[in-house]
């Protein structure tokens, strides 16, 4: 399976994401066969800071699942409750 397809199954879920600019905790908007674009996720205020549209060849390591990946999606959806 190419990378593009499984993305395209997990459009909407929150992963972590290593690439050429930096690493970052976000949620996948859009696989495109062009750029994949995600909302980053600040930690510290679990909001989201920006969009960013990444080219696939920038991106080195996708983390869709692990203890890291679910204490944020908790935490996202704690600050959903209280607001």
């Amino acid at each position: 399976m190419r990378l593009l397809n499984r993305l395209k199954m997990l459009e909407g879920q929150y992963m972590f994401i290593k690439w050429v600019g930096g690493c970052e905790y976000v949620k996948l908007i859009n696989a495109a066969l062009d750029f994949y674009e995600f909302n980053i996720i600040d930690i510290e205020t679990m909001e989201y800071k920006e969009t960013i549209m990444i080219r696939p060849n920038l991106l080195m390591e996708i983390t869709f699942g692990g203890p890291d990946v679910q204490r944020v999606l908790a935490e996202m959806c704690c600050n959903i409750s209280h607001n």
